[in-house]
């Protein structure tokens, strides 16, 4: 029973394959028997031979032609090899019957040629899908229970042992090990992690037994959304695409009514024998098809977003990949985009009414609600003093949060803020602050109290550039960026020192989310194709408003995530530059594909009106250039 079912696998996966080459197979034999002059057994192979060969153009034609009510070149295909038999057999010229069964042949194998070319991008996607593991091994009382990860909730505790997959995303609560992350974030080299480090599903676990704490749903993984923006990118067309598909709907009702012209008139006006005319107008159809045309675009920007996936770039769809390589401005976020967001408190000062604890205290009340990096480093450094979590809190973002504690008003935030507050801010802590500021520190601004709240004092938060900001930005200039900006709502000093240390020249400072938004705008209006890099909420309107949207992938909100075309996903600014390469390669792979498309038509219809090539020749040439072009396009995936 093995082999049937090895069988009917192989047939059901190869389909295409097996039909194309029933159909050669049984051309060749109506061939043969033609020869002999067994002309009965002929006309039963060869029959076979278009039925099995052409099944499947022929339903894909007939579908369109009536749900859709659109010619398409499969029918076209059809048509052109009906005509043809039909021809021979009214002249009795059998040899057309074998030309169009030549042509069905040809355009069967050519099917499975791109269906195979088409795979490997389609494996290289899928491939994704193998990363995580279905079950995970659930610590419960002690004792470990293998379930579906699709049972896991939120707060489950999970042992993952040596050189296993991370079945889900999640805190490490125990245990030291390395881990490879190289299928999730591209990163090449395994990473160190341990107690309090966060770990993703798909990622392999090295050398250490590790328990982990669930903290978001499985189905909120960041592989699972990775997945799953991948796949909806195979099903989005970008505009050029979208473009090819409405020019090919009215291209091939001018083929058929060319064809009809071609097919009646020169008989009249040239004095052409129907048996020619015929012959040369169902060339025509063959060669002037523009199935190569439809094949320039996709496999192409498929096979960048699977290149990208596989270097830590999500594309969300191919539209985000054509943009890319037309960039002409690139503004970052400074705040966990070009620092690494992960900032620490670097010194609290305090007026001679409080304590420094004080001000630490009052300020992680209401901050212990914000999702801001500085707000997780303020509470960070308060972890071990006694404080109670405000109520009332509302954050504004770009500026700063305002709660209730203790039955106090609390206002932390930067200086034009919490002066909407206080009467006046103590000009001993304004010389201090001034003073940070330049030296590149944020400084937060701490008060309270309810009619008129006073300065409690200040804490200084230092951010690092990260690593690779200064090489990111000198290589984006040296691919021909003709503008890069910083925009950030701190204050102009703190913004100028980063900008200058990464070699950033234009830094826009102090901005709401709506003024990054309309910076972003302003852009726009001078270069066109504006790219905007940032990680926070709100960052989100301007990666909304731009052409091209890049969001940090580790450090970025949910909100970013969701607004951004393209995800970084080991936070690795470099990648920008390799993601611009991808696109640009992409561009040019696609003009590419165009001109040798447009070009191998036109050789085939100026073949055609000479009489220099015959049926055969022209579908040869016809799914030749399909094939070239299918095979071009997947260069991406190298």
């Amino acid at each position: 029973m093995l082999y049937p079912q090895r069988f009917t696998q192989f047939t059901r996966e190869h389909a295409d394959t097996v039909a194309a080459l029933l159909c050669g197979l049984l051309l060749f034999l109506g061939w043969f028997a033609l020869h002999l002059g067994a002309l009965g057994l002929a006309f039963l192979l060869l029959p076979a031979a278009y039925v099995i060969g052409g099944y499947e153009s022929a339903r894909e034609g007939l579908t369109t032609l009536f749900k859709e009510k659109e010619l398409d070149v499969d029918l076209l295909m059809i048509v052109a090899a009906i005509g043809a038999a039909s021809l021979g057999l009214w002249r009795r010229e059998y040899h057309l019957i074998i030309d169009g069964a030549i042509l069905i042949l040809i355009f069967a194998i050519s099917g499975a040629l791109e269906g195979y070319a088409m795979q490997r991008t389609e494996r290289s996607i899928r491939s994704l899908m193998s990363l995580t593991p279905d079950t995970a091994r659930l610590l419960h009382q002690g004792r470990e229970e293998e379930i579906p990860i699709t049972q896991l909730k939120v707060g489950d505790e999970i042992v993952v042992k040596p050189g296993e997959l991370i079945p889900t995303d999640g805190i490490i609560l125990s245990g030291y090990s390395t881990l490879n992350q190289a299928a999730i974030t591209g990163e090449s080299l395994p990473v160190e992690k341990t107690v309090g480090a966060e770990v993703f599903a798909g990622t392999l676990n090295g050398y250490g037994g590790l328990q982990i704490k669930v903290h978001k749903p499985a189905q909120s993984s960041l592989i699972v959304r990775v997945i799953r923006l991948v796949e909806q990118a195979k099903t989005e067309a970008p505009p050029s695409q979208e473009f090819i598909d409405r020019f090919e709907k009215g291209y091939a009702k001018v083929i058929v009514v060319v064809g009809i012209l071609l097919a009646t008139l020169p008989p009249f006006l040239w004095g052409w024998d129907w048996e020619t005319t015929i012959y040369r107008a169902l060339t025509f159809l063959v060669v002037a098809s523009p199935c190569a045309l439809m094949a320039a675009i996709m496999p192409t920007l498929l096979s960048g977003i699977a290149n990208g996936a596989r270097q830590g770039i999500l594309f969300k769809n191919g539209a985000q990949l054509e943009k890319i390589g037309k960039v002409r401005a690139i503004a970052f976020d400074k705040t966990g985009t070009l620092t690494t967001g992960q900032v620490q408190v670097f010194q609290v000062i305090s007026v001679s009414k409080y304590t420094q604890i004080d001000v630490l205290q009052t300020a992680a009340s209401v901050e212990s609600y914000s999702e801001h990096p500085i707000g997780k480093a303020i509470v960070q450094a308060a972890g071990n003093l006694d404080w109670v979590g405000a109520v009332q809190v509302q954050a504004i973002p770009g500026q700063g949060i305002v709660g209730i504690a203790q039955e106090q008003q609390v206002i932390v935030g930067n200086a034009v803020f919490v002066q909407q507050y206080v009467t006046n801010l103590p000009d001993e802590l304004r010389e201090i602050a001034q003073s940070l500021e330049q030296e590149g520190k944020t400084v937060v601004w701490v008060a309270q109290g309810n009619k008129e709240a006073e300065v409690m004092g200040i804490i200084a938060i230092a951010d690092e550039v990260r690593v690779e900001t200064a090489a990111t930005i000198t290589r984006l200039k040296k691919l021909g960026i003709e503008q890069i900006v910083m925009l950030t709502g701190d204050n102009e000093e703190t913004a100028y020192s980063i900008a200058k240390a990464v070699g950033i020249d234009r830094v826009y400072a102090q901005l709401l989310p709506e003024d990054k938004l309309n910076v972003i705008r302003r852009l726009q209006q001078q270069y066109q194709t504006v790219a905007m890099v940032g990680d926070g909420i709100n960052d989100a309107p301007a990666l909304a408003q731009a052409s091209v949207g890049i969001a940090m992938g580790i450090s970025g909100s949910d909100v970013a995530l969701e607004t951004a075309d393209i995800v970084l996903m080991a936070d690795r600014l470099e990648k920008i530059a390799v993601a611009m390469h991808l696109g640009r390669r992409s561009q040019s792979i696609v003009k590419q594909n165009i001109f040798v498309a447009l070009g191998f038509i036109m050789l085939l219809l100026v073949g055609d009106f000479l009489g220099n090539i015959n049926l055969p020749i022209g579908v040869i040439g016809h799914e030749g250039s399909t094939v070239l072009v299918t095979l071009s396009g997947l260069r991406l995936l190298k």
